[in-house]
């Protein structure tokens, strides 16, 4: 393992380190998952489950499936490249995936999708994480059931796709905003002043 480590870069053995000594919420467990391989030679994926207060996961991992009460999931990648594509503007790229069950009336909110953008940059603002080429998408999902399924009720789920470069190898305070947004997702507090949780679906 030391050997392995060894032959890693050295900003990227920097980046690991800030991710590890990133303070998480206790409702919120990270767990490291398999990499993709094909999007950058040197990779990190954290997998984020919402706890409920006795300690049990309260979301599967993605994708959720219909009527199981999950509130949100997510996943973090951090990618390092030394020789990066031109759009990243930098050696380091964050990708990262949230997704929510909604209550059915709010598939009608014209402004979900630009709301759920705002959480993101004013949660890497509040930690005070420097990025730049930030971009992404807010996908409203519908899920109907048919045949031998009909009996479920539709659900409406929203999905963030974001991207963005940090400025640095010190990339403590991007996870920690990411995992402050996914707990957002699921509803639980404390949120930014004047802003609202997204409506939980119904049991």
């Amino acid at each position: 393992m030391v050997t392995a480590l060894a032959q890693l870069p050295a900003d990227f053995q920097s980046a690991l380190r800030s991710l590890r000594a990133a303070v998480g919420r206790s409702e919120l467990r990270l767990e490291e998952i398999p990499a993709p391989a094909r999007l950058a030679p040197y990779a990190v994926a954290l997998e984020a489950e919402v706890l409920d207060s006795a300690g049990r996961p309260r979301t599967p991992r993605p994708a959720p499936a219909p009527d199981t009460g999950e509130l949100a999931t997510g996943r973090f990648i951090l990618l390092h490249d030394p020789e990066p594509p031109a759009v990243w503007q930098g050696t380091f790229r964050i990708v990262t995936y949230i997704r929510a069950r909604l209550e059915p009336e709010m598939a009608e909110d014209a402004l979900l999708g630009s709301v759920a953008w705002t959480w993101l940059v004013e949660a890497l603002e509040k930690h005070g994480a420097g990025y730049t080429a930030a971009g992404g998408t807010a996908t409203r999902v519908l899920s109907e059931s048919f045949g031998t399924l009909a009996g479920r009720r539709e659900s409406i789920d929203i999905e963030l796709r974001a991207s963005w470069t940090p400025t640095s190898s010190a990339v403590r305070s991007h996870l920690e905003a990411w995992a402050d947004m996914v707990c957002t997702f699921a509803g639980l507090p404390p949120l930014p002043d004047g802003v609202a949780p997204l409506p939980r679906r119904r049991d």
